[in-house]
């Protein structure tokens, strides 16, 4: 395993996105966010490649959302540039006008599970959980309904908000969270295979359609990434969610 925060390789026109931090959960900082941000795009503008599995190092974790450690340092005026962060992020992976596969390994919580109900398919494993645990360090969460509402209905996206709790796998396949379950030691290789086949459909019919998927969906983007502006403002001048982060840092916890 090296250094890099994403890992990248190449099969068959497959771009496989490995975020590579597992001692940390591969929770993500500005810096792997960026780096993310950049081999989407690339992967977008490249004519050989015809999909993207997004996958994560080690066994425990996806991604765990934001990794608190950065996120305590932050005061309200880094609010804005925080979320702008993420709307970049978010707008890499929903313009993307070639399938994107996630390969789950564990845990896709807070930001990280915003990203993956982005993609076009999920596949994942009976130890698979997933779910909005800001709350439960003091952040609020504001962009997070937005993409879950879309997904999951008003209704689970107003429980699993609140509450924070993250939803086992069965669940999360039963509410459209993850499309299929495999085993463990299957999970890379049936994403890949899934992404092989969705390239190999007629390409400008999947850019065309996968436009229009991202049409659809960014206005409500856009919206709600205004929104989080103003309340993440507001939520870091509370002081709540930094005295939540260093009690759920003192707890030995990874990240929201």
């Amino acid at each position: 395993m090296t250094d890099d925060a994403i890992l990248e390789e190449r099969s068959g026109g497959v771009v496989l996105l490995t975020l590579n931090k597992p001692g940390r959960m591969n929770a993500w900082d500005e810096a792997m966010r960026s780096d993310l941000i950049g081999r989407l795009t690339a992967a977008g503008a490249d004519a050989e490649a015809r999909a993207v599995v997004l996958t994560g190092a080690g066994e425990r974790a996806f991604c765990a959302g934001q990794d608190l450690n950065e996120l305590s340092g932050f005061g309200p005026e880094k609010a804005e540039d925080w979320i702008d962060g993420f709307a970049r992020l978010y707008r890499a992976v929903a313009s993307l006008e070639i399938p994107v596969v996630a390969a789950l390994n564990g845990v896709a919580a807070g930001s990280a599970f915003q990203f993956v109900l982005l993609t076009d398919l999920r596949i994942g494993h009976a130890g698979v959980r997933m779910g909005q645990p800001e709350i439960r360090s003091g952040i609020a969460s504001i962009t997070g309904p937005w993409i879950m509402r879309e997904t999951l209905g008003l209704s689970h996206t107003r429980e699993l908000t609140l509450s924070g709790r993250l939803m086992e796998a069965e669940e999360a396949l039963r509410l459209g969270a993850l499309h299929e379950i495999v085993e463990r030691e299957a999970v890379l290789a049936r994403a890949m295979d899934a992404a092989r086949e969705l390239g190999s459909r007629p390409r400008t019919a999947m850019r065309l359609i996968k436009r229009r998927f991202f049409e659809v969906l960014e206005p409500g983007l856009d919206e709600a990434i205004d929104a989080a502006r103003r309340y993440h403002r507001l939520s870091f001048e509370s002081g709540e969610m930094h005295a939540e982060t260093r009690r759920f840092l003192g707890r030995g916890a990874g990240d929201g």
